[in-house]
């Protein structure tokens, strides 16, 4: 039952990644800024409901899973749970719930202090975790974590990027 309600899923993001090719993106950054305040007011897009907030998806996830894979998931250890279903899950999240072009979901999310996709979908599936253990959330903690991931992914960025010119200019009279 489990490999089903994941087989669905996977169906489901799949057919989610040929509509989104239709799409094209947006010719401006004041296009896409536009598209993306239309889209974060909408409950629907693409024919998907999208959760308001946190509760909301919650409401829906638990819609969506079947008791057997619900139970399942809520045995597995945290870090099991986060991983596994990354990539099945938190697929289907990102793209059903427009984590990726805006959606009233993601721009709460963002609002928390998480701005990555990625992120979004693992910090989700966490909460949605912990929510069915009867586990407080601790959603600050949460969103440190991954605000401080992110940072120390910049600067590792920063660190390893190679120089491709740098230039001396000769000092002018008066300085």
């Amino acid at each position: 039952m489990f490999a089903k309600s994941l087989l669905y899923i996977l169906a489901m993001c799949i057919s989610a990644a040929a509509v989104a090719q239709d799409a094209k993106p947006a010719a401006s950054k004041e296009a896409f800024q536009k598209e993306y305040q239309r889209r974060i007011k909408q409950t629907h897009l693409d024919q998907v409901y999208i959760p308001s907030d946190l509760g909301d998806a919650f409401v829906q996830l638990n819609k969506l899973i079947d008791a057997e894979s619900k139970g399942k998931f809520k045995n597995l250890p945290e870090e099991d749970a986060a991983r596994r279903l990354f990539f099945s899950l938190g697929r289907w999240i990102m793209h059903n719930w427009s984590f990726y072009d805006g959606s009233r979901l993601s721009h709460y999310l963002r609002e928390l202090g998480i701005s990555h996709p990625e992120d979004m979908a693992q910090f989700i599936i966490i909460s949605y975790h912990r929510n069915l253990n009867r586990q407080p959330l601790d959603v600050k903690t949460q969103v440190e974590f991954y605000q401080e991931k992110r940072r120390q992914e910049a600067e590792e960025r920063l660190q390893k990027a190679k120089i491709i010119h740098e230039e001396t200019r000769p000092a002018t009279k008066g300085q």
